[in-house]
């Protein structure tokens, strides 16, 4: 097995987005982004005819003979970076002197530029290269897709409520895990998870993470996670074929959770009908057999031996047991590892 990791994009997220970001479930997001979706609409318009307005705010002028549209903070950073201004300094400036400065520095080419707005605020400017890939048609793939993928628990103190489904001004995240999809990997349990993302704006490439984990905190921790894969793309000309590889990663995982399940539950089934011996005799040679010492041996079999059999499971329950009560992580690892060698006896 490839060495666990701790996955902390999902925590980091956690830490940054507010109420207003936070979204219940995939429905209410999918909702939320289809709307945005059918309200936004983009403009080519070459340079010369983006006319700044000062009028107690900082607006622009299209050049469409419609009022001025709003900025938020990423087109306003966008619009000073093409006209190669300080962002802090124009910031500071009077809208009047601001408006000024932009007139004087933006560039006064023909090659259209690509200005995305929704309901009076523009969202964001692009040149020609940069090709959107909307939120909605993510979230919908996932909806599809991702069967019985599910947030994970709600945060804890850090911030109280998030879920895992954000979708900010600049971008959109999602945290999903399958919490029943548990199965077997070289002896040790995992299920399934995956973080995604995407920018309608241009502020983060679109990708998917997957992983195998263990454990997950309020915090949004991803503890030992293994088989651990990642997949991004820029928004450039082709960025609507990341919508169908980031859909085929989304099904090899559901795909390869069926697999590894359905063989866990074959496994887990012959080891609670399958018996180690006759009796406790038998059992402890077979136990000892496998390296597992006599000392531990004979514990799991009094645990066992409260069920009235010596099947296999009822051992490696006992074994996990007994794991549990060791005071130190080695010693953990190494009494769950020869648990796992019982359950390879009915692997095959």
């Amino acid at each position: 097995m490839a060495q666990k990791q701790v996955l902390t994009r999902a925590h980091q997220e956690l830490f940054r987005r507010g109420p207003d970001e936070i979204f219940p479930s995939l429905l209410a997001l999918y909702d939320f982004c289809q709307g945005e979706k059918e309200r936004s609409q983009d403009h080519w318009r070459p340079p010369s005819s983006l006319l700044p307005h000062a009028n107690g705010s900082l607006r622009l002028d299209l050049g469409e003979g419609q009022e001025p549209y709003w900025l938020n903070d990423w087109s306003f950073t966008q619009l000073c970076g093409l006209a190669g201004a300080s962002k802090d300094t124009v910031n500071r400036l009077s809208p009047e002197t601001a408006r000024q400065v932009l007139i004087e520095t933006l560039p006064q080419g023909n090659k259209p530029l690509q200005l995305y707005s929704e309901d009076g605020l523009i969202r964001s400017i692009h040149g020609t290269t940069y090709t959107r890939l909307h939120n909605a048609d993510l979230v919908m793939m996932l909806r599809e897709f991702a069967v019985d993928f599910v947030p994970p628990q709600k945060a804890g103190a850090v911030n109280p409520g998030a879920t895992g489904l954000y979708r900010g001004e600049q971008d959109m995240f999602c945290f999903l895990i399958d919490p029943t999809g548990w199965a077997e990997i070289e002896g040790e349990a995992f299920a399934p998870g995956f973080f995604v993302w995407n920018s309608e704006v241009g502020k983060r490439s679109v990708g998917i993470q997957t992983f195998w984990f263990q454990a997950c905190c309020q915090n949004h921790i991803v503890w030992d996670a293994t088989e651990v894969t990642e997949f991004t793309r820029k928004h450039t000309g082709k960025v609507g074929e990341a919508l169908g590889d980031i859909r085929r990663i989304v099904e090899q995982l559901v795909e390869q959770r069926d697999a590894r399940r359905d063989g866990f539950a074959r496994v887990i089934g012959k080891a609670m009908e399958e018996k180690l011996g006759t009796d406790a005799e038998e059992a402890l040679k077979a136990l000892t057999k496998v390296g597992i010492g006599r000392s531990l041996a004979k514990k799991a079999l009094e645990i066992a031996e409260q069920n009235g059999r010596f099947t296999i499971f009822s051992l490696v329950n006992a074994l996990t047991r007994l794991a549990g009560e060791c005071e130190f992580i080695g010693e953990r690892t190494d009494a769950d590892q020869k648990a796992a060698k019982l359950l390879e006896l009915v692997a095959a």
